[in-house]
């Protein structure tokens, strides 16, 4: 059975991008636009994992990786960014993801990043 991962990203070509890098690994995904729209398609209970984009507009991933937790506590969250991870693993008060993807990441992160987590 294949696992369901949900991309959260404002930038419908990185998404797009990252569903099609999924399907090589035979992960089947679904995307989503913003945070809010990703609360909503979690609410199925079809997801394995979640990967956001850390810098969206209206909710950050950083809040969407706190709001998934709160919800879903053993869902791995995946955060991808172009800059630092200093800001999460400075505050120990907030929650960890389980995996971060640094921009550009390549096919063999995301394999590695798939068979750690899932």
């Amino acid at each position: 059975m294949a696992h369901s991962i949900l991309i959260v990203d404002d930038n419908p070509n990185m998404s797009s991008l990252l569903s099609e890098m999924l399907e090589v690994f035979d992960f089947e995904s679904e995307r989503a636009g913003d945070g809010d729209e990703a609360l909503t398609k979690l609410g199925d209970g079809k997801f394995a994992m979640v990967i956001t984009d850390m810098r969206m507009p209206n909710m950050t991933g950083l809040e969407l990786l706190q709001q998934v937790k709160e919800r879903y506590p053993k869902m791995p969250v995946v955060l991808i960014s172009g800059y630092s991870m200093g800001e999460i693993q400075d505050d120990p008060n907030s929650p960890q993801p389980d995996g971060f993807l640094a921009k550009p990441f390549m096919m063999s992160d995301i394999e590695k990043l798939l068979n750690s987590l899932l």
